[in-house]
């Protein structure tokens, strides 16, 4: 946001005419003293106004509603901005009639748009953690791998053999490294090289 000029009978008059109309807390603005203002000869002859610049400071969660509100724009989606803010974590959630063009494959587009989120979030308030989900498309995904976790497990005890899994992004590899961590006879690893990186299950001898 743009700076703007504000006057009052003093500083504080005209920090406070700026507050009620920006409609802000003190704490959300930065501002700067161009006219200290003085009362004149009786308080009348050669009284001048105090002036101040004020810039409103950026905000996360609406740093993030308006870079996704623009990119969703962009891709012809209508979709409800949802916020909220958790200590260090910011969470999105996406509702709308176009979610699985958000999601793309296996969560891609998703995964990407939470990047570019958190590296505009983060650009603004120092690390933040940007979680975007849509449709609890997170949670679903989450117990898809925990299963295939398990099954992955009870093959290797069964077949005595090491299995690769598929490509996964890191979040989805610290989601099977979890899963299996203590299942006696069990031990896991990453291999290659991201996109392409996955996890390989075998007998912890």
């Amino acid at each position: 946001m743009k700076a703007l000029e504000f006057s009052g009978k003093t500083v504080d008059d005209a920090l406070s005419n700026a507050l009620k109309e920006l409609k802000v807390e003190k704490d959300r603005v930065e501002y700067e003293v161009i006219e200290e203002g003085s009362k004149g000869l009786l308080g009348i002859i050669g009284a001048k106004p105090a002036l101040i610049r004020v810039t409103v400071k950026k905000n996360a969660p609406e740093e993030a509603v308006r870079f996704l509100s623009g990119v969703l724009d962009s891709m012809g989606i209508v979709a409800e901005i949802k916020v909220k803010e958790e200590d260090d974590v910011l969470r999105i959630n996406l509702s709308g009639p176009k979610m699985g063009l958000i999601i793309g494959y296996r969560g891609e587009t998703l995964d990407s748009l939470q990047y570019l989120t958190s590296l505009v979030v983060n650009k603004i308030s120092g690390y933040k953690r940007v979680v975007l989900d849509t449709e609890g498309y997170r949670q679903k995904r989450e117990d898809t791998l925990k299963r295939l976790a398990d099954k992955t497990a009870y093959k290797v005890k069964k077949y005595g053999r090491s299995m690769k899994l598929e490509p996964m992004n890191p979040y989805e590899r610290r989601i099977i490294h979890s899963a299996l961590q203590g299942v006696e006879s069990i031990k896991t690893y990453s291999v290659g090289d991201e996109p392409y990186r996955r996890v390989v299950v075998e007998l912890d001898k």
